[in-house]
């Protein structure tokens, strides 16, 4: 009789009529439980990065983001770290200036500029160098000491007109080369001239006509 009863136990198990042992019971309703739904985003706020392992290229250009984004044309915006306005026009001061991707001996040099007295604009600075757009627009930096403040033009135009007076009907003193480098003299304020020297001729140059003074800039 125990063996029988055992027997039908058995039967009855596999048939289904008994009910599932636990750890069975676990896993089915585990299997049917539906998903979960994902938590909220929480948005956080980044992490500031260390100031002392930021690039000086890139912490002088935050530095001086905002203060010349805004400039009025021709207008200087703000002081660099100098003191001296940004931007401003200077102009190279030896026969050979490199060019370097960012602040520091340590960055490759992207151009190297052969021409003593080319004018260019410093529109950033980072300790001892400057960062400068020169008359094409390239960009990069040089050190402090490849700069000078003597005021020089370079000639936009072909065939540009050297008047005699500030005048458009004034006679032409000379007829200028595109690319040729000068002497910025005098800008008057309010005028749409500027007195240049050019290779010992002097006379007025529109100032759309040159490269070297801001629009609504007076030079005495």
């Amino acid at each position: 009789m125990l063996a029988l009863s055992g027997l039908m136990m058995l039967a009855g198990f596999l048939l289904g009529s008994q009910p599932l042992p636990a750890a069975a019971q676990t896993q089915q309703h585990q299997t049917q439980t539906p998903a979960a739904k994902p938590a909220p985003a929480v948005k956080t706020e980044p992490a500031k990065p260390d100031a002392s392992k930021q690039d000086p290229a890139k912490a002088a250009a935050d530095s001086a983001a905002g203060a010349g984004a805004a400039a009025p044309a021709g207008a200087p915006a703000a002081e660099g770290t100098s003191g001296l306005p940004l931007p401003r026009f200077v102009s190279l001061r030896s026969d050979q200036v490199n060019m370097r991707a960012g602040p520091g001996a340590r960055y490759p040099v992207d151009w190297v500029y052969m021409r003593r007295d080319l004018p260019v604009e410093v529109i950033q600075e980072y300790e001892t160098w400057r960062k400068i757009r020169d008359p094409d627009g390239a960009e990069g930096w040089v050190h402090q000491s490849m700069l000078t403040g003597r005021r020089t033009i370079m000639v936009r135009k072909d065939k540009a007109m050297l008047r005699r007076t500030a005048d458009d009907t004034a006679s032409a003193a000379a007829y200028l080369s595109q690319g040729v480098i000068g002497k910025l003299l005098q800008c008057p304020k309010g005028s749409d001239y500027c007195r240049v020297e050019v290779e010992g001729y002097q006379g007025w140059l529109r100032r759309n006509e040159l490269w070297g003074a801001y629009k609504a800039e007076a030079i005495n």
